[in-house]
């Protein structure tokens, strides 16, 4: 159900921590360094598109095929796992970033180049592919069939909102890192930043990127996911096992075993019964030209008799039948 859809998504949190940064951190960490031509701060949230793009690519159609072709499945918990891990090491380089901007400013009292934040979004990137997509993939495979997009909508929350809202909280807690010398929380200037504590707050996002990590790889969190995901596989495979399907099922043939005859279904037996009562009788459907249907006398609540004939001429009734056996009067003869 949706419950176990949000505690699925809720193993990538740590992940999505990290990822949320690129809005928040990120931007206040690049405000104090240098812009490359008309690359600055904002901008950089491009190098994130451009890693989805270029990445997901080889991923998706050279490194994903040929793990198939070896027969090699990674299971959904370490995907959660190594997108984790590249969030981890995302933070580590805004850690070293971080460092690099302190040690240049003490030396010659200058910025660093905003490209240092290249790697960050880059590894951030290639982390969203592993964790954000499989989790999207699991929420929609186990998710019930008339739920999956509820459970899309509730993956997305996870995704985006939760981590969001700790991410507050997080701050909140930790705003004292975040003031210069005077107290003040305008640290958008390089002499502010440098005497501001934001690398212990990267810190602590590295130690809840890597608790993912060890989650995720604990054996088990894999079992219990990929027990989540047999069920759904076979609840796929044997679909008369849903409460729906067989309420359906039984409304059926509630209708074919009571008196209304006009809820029956049209099985094959019942199909060929009445083409032979056609053939016996005559009555039923006629096939016309161009291969219409017009169809004949009810055969359901009919009593099967005979057509009758107009006494003892032996002259059918109807000129059909009529023109029909002038035809077929010099075969009758020959035998």
């Amino acid at each position: 159900g949706i419950g176990t859809v949000l505690l699925l998504s809720s193993l990538i949190i740590p992940f999505n921590i990290a990822y949320a940064q690129m809005a928040t951190t990120f931007i206040v960490q690049g405000s104090v360094m240098k812009p490359w031509g008309m690359i600055d701060a904002p901008m950089m949230n491009n190098a994130d598109a451009i890693s989805v793009l270029a990445f997901g690519y080889i991923i998706g159609n050279i490194i994903y095929p040929e793990l198939n072709r070896r027969q090699i499945k990674i299971p959904t918990t370490h995907k959660f796992a190594i997108g984790s891990a590249f969030g981890a090491v995302a933070v580590g380089c805004a850690i070293i970033t971080d460092y690099q901007i302190h040690r240049v400013y003490k030396e010659r009292g200058e910025a660093i180049s905003i490209l240092w934040q290249s790697f960050p979004y880059f590894l951030i990137g290639i982390g969203e592919i592993f964790a954000v997509s499989a989790a999207y993939e699991v929420a929609f495979t186990v998710a019930p069939a008339k739920k999956k997009s509820l459970a899309s909508a509730a993956n997305l929350f996870m995704v985006g909102g939760a981590p969001n809202v700790f991410c507050i909280y997080l701050y909140n807690a930790c705003r004292s890192w975040f003031l210069n010398a005077n107290g003040l929380a305008h640290i958008h200037k390089l002499s502010d930043y440098s005497t501001a504590k934001v690398v212990n707050y990267f810190w602590l996002l590295e130690a809840i990127a890597m608790f993912g990590v060890i989650v995720n790889l604990l054996p088990p969190v894999k079992n219990w996911v990929a027990s989540i995901e047999e069920a759904a596989a076979e609840a796929v495979k044997t679909p008369m096992n849903t409460p729906m399907i067989r309420k359906n099922l039984k409304q059926r043939r509630k209708d074919r075993g009571g008196t209304n005859s006009n809820n029956d279904e049209e099985t094959p037996l019942i199909k060929a019964k009445k083409h032979a009562d056609y053939l016996k009788y005559g009555s039923g459907p006629e096939l016309r030209k161009f291969g219409s249907m017009r169809a004949g006398p009810s055969l359901k609540n009919a009593h099967h008799n005979p057509p009758p004939t107009s006494g003892g001429q032996g002259q059918p009734t109807t000129s059909l039948a009529r023109e029909v056996k002038n035809k077929l009067e010099p075969y009758a003869d020959k035998k």
